[in-house]
C-alpha cells in the first residue's frame, strides 16, 4: 500500500470546493453524498473552503440540498441584514453518524449553528470600505479595506482566518477556548486581547497588540502547545513569539525581526485607519501613494522621478482623493493631472 500523501494546493481545494458546490445545485445522488463526506473529512481545509464557496452562493436549490445532506433541528437564527447571502452557509449543521457515513470527530458543522460556541460564517470588504463586526462568543471585529475574514468557531477553539486585507480584534476573554487568528503561514492567538493583523502576503505580516498579549507561531501548531504556551512568560518559547501591549512584530520570509516596543502616537499612527484616517510622518510620496491605493481604486503615477522621494507629513482622510491632490499641491508643490477618471499623474509643479 502506498502510505505517501500527495499535497494538494490550496488553489485545488478552492477548485474542488466550487465542484461540489455546483453538483449541489443539481442535485446529488446517494453515491456522491458519501463521496462528498469523505472528501470532507480528508482534511480540515476541505471543510473551510466549502463553507466558504457555501457562504457566497444564494442559489435556493443548493440550500434545500444541503438541508436534505445536513439536515436541521428548529432554527429561528435570525439572518443579519448585512449578509443575506450568508443564509446557506448558516443552515449548514453536522453529518449524518450512520455506519455508512462514518465521520472523524472533528465534526463538520454543529447540528445547529445556534449551539452555544459555534459560528461559521465569512465577511468581505471592498476598496474603500470599513465593517464592525460582533461574534457569537462577544469579540469585536474591524475589518479594514479590501478585506476577507472566514470564522469558524468550536465549543474548544476560536479560529479565524484572515485571508485578505487587515482587521482589528478586541477578544472577549475566555481561558477555556483560545482565540486564534490564522494568516498565510502563521497563526496569532490571544486568550483576552486587543491586536491589529495586517497581511502584506502568505510570508509577510505585521502585528499590534493594543491589550495583553498575542502568540505568533506556525500554522501547524496543535491546540495544546498554543495553550501551553500563550501561557508562559513573554519573550520567545521554542518555535513561537509573544508580543506583549505596546509592541509590534514584522513577521516576514526567513527573517526574525525583533519585536518593537511602540510609543503611544506610534502605535495611534499604525491603527489610524479605524478613524479612516492616514497618517505619515515623513515617508517618501512613493511609499505614501502605495497606502493611499489601498482605499481607493484611483492609480497614481509619478512621471517626475524628481518627486518620487519627497517626504510626506500630515493627516489625510482615506479615500478622499480630491483633498490629498490639493494637499500635495499645496504643501508639496506637486501638480496633479487627471490622464482618466480614475488615473492620476503627479509631477513638479511648474513656477
Amino acid at each position: 500500500m502506498n502510505n505517501v500523501s500527495q499535497f494538494v494546493k490550496k488553489e485545488d481545494i478552492q477548485a474542488q470546493a466550487s465542484l461540489w458546490i455546483s453538483k449541489l445545485d443539481r442535485g446529488l445522488s446517494d453515491e456522491e453524498m458519501q463521496e462528498l463526506t469523505r472528501w470532507i473529512n480528508q482534511h480540515e481545509e476541505n471543510h473551510r473552503q466549502l463553507l466558504q464557496m457555501a457562504a457566497f452562493w444564494d442559489n435556493l436549490s443548493v440550500l434545500n440540498e444541503l438541508s436534505a445532506l445536513f439536515p436541521l433541528d428548529s432554527m429561528t437564527t435570525k439572518e443579519p441584514k448585512r449578509k443575506k447571502r450568508f443564509a446557506i452557509a448558516a443552515s449548514i449543521s453536522a453529518m449524518l453518524v450512520t455506519g455508512a457515513l462514518m465521520i472523524t470527530q472533528q465534526a463538520w458543522l454543529p447540528t445547529t449553528m445556534g449551539m452555544a460556541g459555534y459560528q461559521s460564517q465569512a465577511f468581505t470588504t471592498s476598496v474603500g470600505q470599513f465593517d464592525t463586526l460582533t461574534l457569537s462568543d462577544g469579540s469585536t471585529v474591524v475589518l479594514n479595506t479590501a478585506s476577507k475574514l472566514v470564522i469558524d468557531f468550536t465549543p474548544e477553539h476560536r479560529k479565524l482566518f484572515l485571508e485578505d486585507g487587515e482587521a482589528n480584534f478586541d477578544v472577549a476573554k475566555d481561558p477555556s477556548r483560545p482565540f486564534t487568528v490564522h494568516v498565510g503561514e502563521n497563526t496569532f492567538t490571544a486568550l483576552g486581547t486587543i491586536f491589529n493583523v495586517q497581511k502584506n502576503s502568505e510570508q509577510a505580516m505585521e502585528l499590534v497588540v493594543t491589550e495583553g498579549r498575542v502568540l505568533v507561531a506556525q500554522g501547524d501548531e496543535t491546540l495544546e502547545d498554543l495553550t501551553q504556551a500563550i501561557s508562559t512568560s513573554v519573550g520567545t518559547t521554542g518555535n513561537a513569539t509573544i508580543v506583549a501591549s505596546g509592541q509590534k512584530a514584522k513577521i516576514e520570509p526567513n527573517v526574525r525581526a525583533p519585536i518593537i516596543q511602540l510609543p503611544v502616537q506610534a502605535i495611534e499612527k499604525d491603527l489610524a485607519w479605524q478613524q479612516g484616517m492616514i497618517i505619515f510622518e515623513g515617508e517618501s510620496l512613493t511609499k505614501a501613494l502605495d497606502e493611499v491605493s489601498r482605499y481607493t481604486a484611483t492609480e497614481f503615477e509619478i512621471v517626475d522621478s524628481s518627486i518620487a522621494q519627497i517626504k510626506i507629513a500630515g493627516f489625510f482622510k482615506a479615500g478622499d482623493i480630491d483633498g490629498l491632490v490639493e494637499s500635495l499641491h499645496s504643501n508639496f508643490n506637486i501638480q496633479a493631472t487627471y490622464a482618466t477618471p480614475n488615473t492620476v499623474l503627479l509631477s513638479a509643479a511648474q513656477p
